[in-house]
């Protein structure tokens, strides 16, 4: 429970009993909220700089409680500073001091101010600040992938549909898919600072407040684009909480969905890839066991981060308008995410530069399930005026015979071949070449090299 410097609750003139102390346990948010120190105190400076210039108060009171707030910053800075859970949250602990530092006049500092309006301002700033880290982790994850994406170029791997071998491909072009998730992710958080790029200042508990405020003059100071529209939609709104989750579940699904491929590689069964020691743990009993651990962890994480998105809906859904105590639950919830989120792209950047793709392997996994057989129906619609289901059917008999025969399409003469089909000669036999097969496909977004190439450069450009 909140008091001021005479050791009374702010409330306590109108609430003259003791909220009890099991209450005060469970309804305090200060070792959560304490991380918005900064943005709070930054909230108020403006504040009371905008009071000023409308003349509510004083230059000597305005100036009294900026020097008090600098001074309770450098206190935490310096771990000087005592986060009470008696005084409730951030904004109360850093009032009570503040009450402690300059006196009376620190009374000043919530005129024409709600926490309801404080809060979420807080709130907006910090996350307009972490946005901006993911997305710095974001490119340098995007930087990581084409690294690797231009070292792989022409690296040949089987391409899957069902984990089956489909068709083969440039290993480099396969990572840039995830170059295009990725970069999806950055969209995604970067349009979300569109709605967190408007300032709840002001608004005060619902109904905005009867003082000759400012709100542009803090939206500009506070690095807003503007001020919110409506004071009781500003209050209850966590819209811009809901975006960010969804934006966070969505960028841990890429993560998870690139961990769990690079799993399945690092298989016995698979081989594709080799994990360096640096990512990857041993067993306490199997002493020849190197596991996926930290992709197993980040596969793993992206269960809480969903979960977070679903709790926050469900403290929503029945809400009416507009601030309840529910909605102190929403910095925990965000804190969270972001926290793993920042962890689980710091993991997978870790990862993506200690990996190393088994080329051998690759092409002799590629060289398996008649891959190129899709090239050879292209072939008959091309050069034999086929329908494409003809051709298919056509294609589909002759890798029958290659299973009957055990052979792969390639060691296949053209005489099989014209058994099925008359009309082939040798030139048919080069669409069964893995390199021939990848370097067809110039159509835009194909796996072909020199698109590769050409892609690699344009997202180094777009970065």
């Amino acid at each position: 429970m909140t008091k001021n410097k005479n050791n009374q609750a702010i409330w306590g003139t109108r609430i003259q009993n003791n909220t009890s102390s099991f209450f005060q346990k469970v309804g305090n948010s200060i070792n959560i909220d304490k991380r918005l120190y900064k943005e709070d105190i930054i909230g108020s400076i403006a504040h009371v700089e905008m009071l000023f210039k409308q003349k509510i108060i004083s230059f000597k009171v305005k100036n009294k409680i900026i020097y008090g707030l600098n001074k309770i910053e450098k206190e935490i800075l310096k771990n000087k500073f005592e986060f009470n859970t008696k005084h409730e949250d951030i904004h109360m602990n850093i009032e009570k001091r503040l009450f402690e530092i300059i006196g009376d006049d620190a009374g000043y500092v919530h005129t024409a101010r709600s926490r309801n309006d404080q809060v979420i301002t807080d709130f907006k700033i910090w996350m307009k600040s972490s946005t901006n880290k993911i997305d710095q982790n974001l490119s340098k994850i995007i930087k990581t992938i084409l690294k690797v994406a231009e070292k792989n170029v022409e690296t040949i791997m089987p391409g899957f549909t069902h984990l089956k071998n489909a068709q083969p491909l440039s290993l480099g072009h396969y990572l840039l898919a995830y170059v295009e998730m990725f970069s999806r992710d950055k969209k995604r958080f970067l349009k979300n600072i569109e709605s967190l790029d408007e300032n709840p200042l002001g608004v005060s508990a619902l109904v905005g407040t009867s003082f000759n405020i400012d709100r542009n003059y803090t939206s500009k100071k506070l690095g807003f684009k503007k001020p919110t529209n409506n004071s009781v939609d500003t209050v209850s709104d966590r819209d811009f909480v809901l975006d960010y989750l969804y934006c966070s579940a969505v960028c841990s699904m890429h993560i998870s969905r690139i961990a769990e491929e690079f799993i399945i590689w690092s298989s016995d069964g698979f081989g594709l890839i080799k994990l360096s020691d640096k990512v990857v743990t041993g067993s306490s009993i199997m002493p020849q066991k190197k596991n996926p651990d930290l992709l197993e962890y980040i596969r793993g994480k992206s269960g809480s981060v969903y979960g977070n998105l679903f709790t926050m809906l469900t403290i929503l859904k029945g809400m009416p308008l507009s601030y309840f105590k529910d909605l102190q639950d929403d910095k925990e919830i965000v804190f969270k995410t972001n926290d793993t989120l920042v962890d689980c792209l710091k993991i997978l950047d870790e990862v993506l530069n200690n990996f190393y793709p088994d080329k051998r392997k690759m092409l002799e996994l590629a060289n398996l399930g008649f891959i190129t057989a899709t090239d050879l129906a292209d072939y008959l619609v091309k050069n034999h005026s086929m329908s494409f289901r003809n051709a298919y059917q056509k294609t589909a008999a002759i890798v029958n015979m290659a299973e009957k025969k055990k052979k792969r399409l390639e060691d296949l003469k053209i005489e099989d071949l014209n058994k099925i089909e008359p009309r082939l000669t040798k030139e048919a036999l080069k669409v069964f070449n893995l390199k021939n097969s990848i370097n067809s496909k110039k159509s835009y977004g194909g796996t072909a090299f020199e698109n590769v190439r050409r892609m690699i450069k344009k997202y180094k450009r777009m970065i």
